[in-house]
């Protein structure tokens, strides 16, 4: 009996113990986070700053349609998942940054963006309509890619290090083969497919791209690189024409070349950069600069969080599409579908936006999807 009570008040103490230091830990981290919700980069309190504050926005990795939350990144480093700058989050902070009297300015930094066509388009969009406000938009690198260049290409002033570079070639598209490999193997595909343009199998079965393939191919890419071209030359006060000769002639070999021929202001390392910005926002040169990071004016949101009663649902659906739950990368139709359903019948939503980034994928999940949509649509529901 003495054993029994010895083992049972054991545990009573150790769960006890365990219990009491998780709870000491779930505060001390929801305390840690909500003061540094507070600050910026720099350590300062955001509330109280009075002005002269630059809006950091630094580029150096994947840029995904909805950033996570951090439960969501920690899970989704487990299971393998994508993470990132939110793409909304981004256009929320410009949009917010506008009519934020403490903000004067933006600072863009490059060093690595990963973001698609439509991401980078939006992003520049943005900033362009940030500068609608009077303020200005900086933008540096040691080395632009093409990527990089369009989104910075906005700015008022674009710098480049004097030892850097800058990518300006146009765009290419390159496709590796494998019918010679499985043809050693022994290997022999069999594939059924519908129309000369549905050329995903073609690595394994041709040597070559076909004619079809080729023609749709430098059809998006001309289209794509038109559109940035177009964009480009309305920023930088140049032509199309000039623009295209410059990347066919591979003519940007040097970091002045890029400033010779108007791509880019001024070379600067990065230190000068920060000289320019604090003379920019009237400071001294021994004055420190109040950078806000995008993280930190993400967690503080100068014109209030809104509660109203009234709501617009935006429903997320990113990846290849398939039958079940799916996943952050993966549009399930099963996920997706009872997202659109719980929406439509939530008398509170008044709206839905469904943005799609696809590939493709399952018809059948496709159509599960589809029917949902157009019962939405039916209502008056559906953006």
């Amino acid at each position: 009996m003495k054993q029994f009570f010895g083992a049972f008040f054991g545990s009573f103490v150790g769960i006890l113990i365990a219990t009491i230091l998780a709870v000491v830990i779930t505060i001390g981290m929801i305390t840690s986070g909500f003061k540094d919700a507070l600050k910026d980069v720099e350590g300062n309190d955001l509330y109280t700053a009075k002005g002269n504050a630059i809006l950091k926005m630094t580029f150096n990795g994947p840029v995904v349609d909805r950033e996570r939350s951090k439960m969501e990144k920690t899970f989704g480093k487990i299971r393998g998942g994508e993470s990132g700058m939110g793409l909304n989050l981004i256009l929320n902070n410009l949009e917010n940054a506008k009519s934020d009297t403490a903000i004067k300015g933006v600072y863009l930094n490059f060093g690595g963006l990963m973001a698609g066509r439509a991401a980078m388009q939006d992003i520049r969009k943005g900033i362009i309509d940030f500068k609608k406000s009077g303020k200005f938009v900086y933008a540096y690198s040691e080395n632009y890619s093409q990527s990089e260049y369009y989104i910075a290409s906005a700015a008022d002033k674009v710098f480049l290090n004097p030892q850097g570079g800058m990518d300006w070639r146009g765009l290419s598209m390159g496709l590796m083969f494998f019918k010679g490999a499985l043809e050693k193997l022994g290997i022999e595909m069999t594939i059924y497919r519908h129309g000369k343009f549905k050329s995903a199998i073609e690595p394994f079965i041709l040597d070559k791209m076909s004619d079809a393939n080729r023609l749709q191919a430098e059809t998006f890419l001309n289209s794509i690189w038109n559109s940035m071209l177009v964009d480009i030359a309305a920023s930088r006060k140049t032509s199309v024409d000039v623009l295209n000769k410059l990347a066919n002639g591979l003519a940007i070999n040097f970091p002045q070349d890029a400033v010779s021929y108007k791509l880019v202001d001024q070379l600067a390392y990065e230190d000068e950069v920060l000289s320019e910005l604090k003379a920019k926002v009237k400071l001294k040169e021994k004055d420190k600069l109040n950078f806000v990071s995008h993280d930190s004016y993400t967690k503080y949101n100068p014109k209030g969080a809104y509660f109203g009663k009234e709501k617009i649902a935006v429903i997320y659906a990113v990846g290849s599409i398939s039958s079940g739950e799916g996943s952050d990368d993966e549009i399930g139709s099963d996920r997706i579908s009872k997202a659109i359903k719980d929406a439509r019948l939530d008398e509170n939503v008044k709206a839905i936006v469904l943005r799609v980034n696809s590939p493709g994928g399952s018809a059948l999940a496709s159509d599960v999807i589809w029917r949902e949509v157009n019962l939405a649509k039916k209502q008056n529901r559906l953006l």
